[in-house]
């Protein structure tokens, strides 16, 4: 089974292309001063594609990550993989980057990233929701935690088991792409973004 799996929700794009459990090609976008890192997302399937002379029409799934995460980045990939299972009649399958981020030191981690407004997106073995970051300090007190470097040095605080995934590389396409064969596949008009609070209205 051959797997497109991307994601454009975090700090940067991750696309992996695998066959079954075996990672075929990987690649890793930064934003680039002038575009932000998921208009490269088309450009560079058709690259990866291209170089493991696979057609789309090769593909048997399309995993994504549904968020939370940046609003753009959440649109960005859930509307490509809609697509791309829509035309190519394949399956799709949405996977919580709360979940991803949680696998990336080898188990199944609490992770915390910063969700603004005084609250954090915490992932306990599921999604825990939006919480205030005074409820979030006591949940991550002593705890191994993955989250982020906007919020690494408050939880320090809290625990000195704090990660921050940005501080390193992590293969976070090829985690996406392993835990899309362990979900239900789906179809591509149950592929949803998980928007765990409301997208900001611009203009208020």
């Amino acid at each position: 089974m051959n797997i497109l799996a991307f994601d454009t929700c975090l700090d940067k794009t991750y696309i992996t292309l695998a066959n079954n459990d075996k990672v075929v090609k990987s690649e890793v976008i930064l934003s680039d001063g002038e575009n932000y890192h998921s208009a490269y997302l088309i450009s560079t399937i058709v690259k990866i594609l291209k170089e493991t002379g696979l057609t789309p029409k090769d593909l048997d799934m399309v995993a994504t990550d549904i968020g939370p995460g940046s609003f753009t980045g959440i649109r960005a990939c859930v509307t490509v993989a809609r697509v791309l299972a829509q035309q190519l009649d394949i399956k799709a399958v949405g996977v919580s980057s709360l979940e991803i981020l949680s696998k990336i030191l080898g188990g199944d981690d609490l992770v915390a990233l910063d969700a603004r407004k005084n609250k954090a997106y915490v992932y306990d073995g599921k999604i825990l929701g939006a919480i205030e970051l005074e409820e979030a300090d006591k949940i991550v007190k002593g705890r191994k935690l993955i989250t982020d470097n906007s919020l690494l040095e408050r939880f320090s605080q809290h625990t000195d088991k704090a990660v921050s995934y940005q501080q390193k590389s992590y293969p976070i396409g090829e985690i996406l792409a392993k835990l899309a064969l362990s979900k239900q596949e789906t179809d591509w008009r149950k592929l949803k973004p998980l928007y765990i609070q409301p997208p900001p209205v611009f203009g208020r």
